[in-house]
């Protein structure tokens, strides 16, 4: 039991946890835009369902953890093309293994989570271009059903990211107790859920109130899309080149948003 109370165990937890919640601003966003298409009473409890989902289905593949490492090791396929071929001048096997992709069981859940979230955002932006389309509104027809299977169909994509990083950062080797670093990794788990549930209220709020706001959101969840269809294509995008102009942009558009209600404020004066 001291061992999961030592200064290594508790910065483990803490930087886990900081992890965890900044992989789920992506969960989070995409949340607001599926629950903004329900009745307002369904929003909060389509919420915290779907943040429920994303909790038990990380934890059972953190239980899973042997399975979810032979996911980046099973190749069902290569493909003709490789986006991170070396320079032509590199001759022998290193070219020759340059030519094709492999494509695990990851790399396909990447790609069709990836696909998914670009289809789907660009999908929701058509209607959002098109007011007079009768089905754009709030409350077109979503059922609450419906929109919790898409919720759980993302966040086990989310999920696999958010896992392999938990199970890269808390090293099973580094401890001589086999459960800490799992009691380590399901609390990580446990408290970004709890975050994330404390903030999705108001984020839906402020996200489907604001239309600019909301098709922001969408353009991050199109970018999202188009990292983990290269992160399936085995090009990986380090996250801060992601999340930097997402937070520039959102930066501007609260700049935005102030000017705006300060001009209304100068013009009813």
């Amino acid at each position: 039991m001291e061992e999961l109370f030592t200064t290594h165990s508790m910065l483990s937890l803490a930087t886990l946890t900081i992890l965890e919640i900044v992989l789920g601003i992506d969960n989070i966003v995409f949340l607001a835009i599926l629950t903004g298409k329900l009745p307002e009473k369904e929003q909060p409890r389509a919420r915290t369902i779907g943040l429920m989902l994303a909790a038990l289905g990380r934890i059972a593949l953190l239980f899973a953890i042997t399975w979810i490492i032979t996911l980046d090791k099973t190749v069902l396929f290569d493909l003709p093309f490789n986006l991170n071929s070396t320079d032509s001048s590199h001759a022998g096997e290193l070219g020759a293994m340059a030519e094709t992709t492999p494509i695990t069981i990851k790399s396909l859940v990447l790609l069709l989570g990836g696909l998914f979230l670009v289809g789907k955002a660009t999908w929701e932006i058509g209607h959002q271009l098109d007011p007079h389309d009768e089905q754009s509104g709030p409350k077109a027809a979503s059922s609450l059903t419906a929109v919790l299977v898409q919720i759980f169909l993302i966040d086990l994509v989310f999920s696999l990211d958010s896992v392999l990083t938990a199970v890269g950062m808390v090293r099973p080797e580094d401890y001589s107790e086999h459960w800490v670093p799992m009691t380590i990794m399901v609390t990580a788990v446990l408290v970004s859920i709890g975050v994330m549930l404390a903030f999705s209220g108001p984020v839906s709020r402020f996200v489907n109130q604001h239309p600019s706001i909301k098709m922001l959101a969408l353009a991050f969840l199109i970018l999202i899309g188009v990292v983990l269809i290269a992160e399936g294509l085995n090009t990986h995008i380090p996250r801060g080149y992601i999340y930097s102009p997402m937070a520039f942009s959102l930066f501007v558009e609260m700049l935005n948003l102030r000017a705006s209600r300060r001009s209304k404020e100068h013009s009813v004066a």
